[in-house]
């Protein structure tokens, strides 16, 4: 699955950046991911809720939220009532990460737990069936463009080989520095979904970009077996 991140889009033409990659066949995304950023969390501000409601009625792609936010039990709820399919809010910002995935559920949209690329994914293993989703961030989460950090592969393997044994029903999605030079090892790890940004959004046919990423993906999984 490839999740274009609206991140490295034009704000102006935001509805004309989703149908950029909502065409038919390998050139449609499978998610649109959308990055909340509070300027608390993460030093960074981008949009909220006001922006996903009209991205909502801008494309049918189903919308994957990103809310790197505080208190994501009081705002990751209203995400999901407005219509996101999947909803997902970092470990780091909560100590209750069941009581929030299981309001978002009760709201209508999958539930996501995303894990920073310091945050041992050991403490959070017997939590994840309550949990649709899983994002493991592959940059320190705040700003698009930065570089891959290889090292959070290690996690990618890790949840591989826990879902495999134990029948987890978790998709597994990573997000930051994805690009034709880092999905396929990725994918070999075990990837499900991938965030993309500019290796969509600065490409000159960001649909084509969209399926040259997934046929990568694809055949380095089929390789990895």
């Amino acid at each position: 699955m490839i999740a274009p991140s609206i991140l490295s889009a034009d704000f102006a033409n935001l509805g004309a950046e989703a149908r950029a990659v909502a065409g038919p066949g390998a050139d449609r995304a499978d998610w649109l991911h959308v990055d909340v950023m509070d300027a608390h969390f993460v030093p960074n501000l981008t949009l909220g809720l006001p922006v996903v409601e009209s991205l909502l009625k801008a494309t049918d792609i189903p919308l994957d939220c990103h809310l790197m936010i505080e208190d994501p039990g009081r705002w990751a709820p209203p995400y999901a009532e407005a219509g996101a399919h999947n909803v997902t809010f970092h470990a780091e910002a909560t100590d209750d990460p069941i009581a929030v995935a299981r309001d978002i559920r009760a709201a209508g949209a999958k539930a996501g737990l995303s894990i920073k690329p310091g945050t041992p994914l050991e403490p959070y293993i017997e939590i994840l069936r309550d949990f649709d989703t899983l994002l493991i961030m592959s940059v320190e989460p705040g700003f698009g463009g930065q570089k891959f950090i290889p090292e959070v592969l290690a996690k990618a393997r890790a949840i591989r080989r826990v879902i495999d044994s134990e029948d987890l029903r978790l998709l597994v999605e990573i997000d930051g520095g994805i690009n034709a030079d880092t999905i396929e090892q990725a994918a070999e790890a075990g990837i499900d979904c991938f965030v993309a940004g500019s290796a969509v959004y600065g490409a000159d046919d960001p649909g084509a970009a969209v399926a040259a990423l997934r046929d990568q993906a694809a055949a380095a999984r089929a390789t990895a077996g």
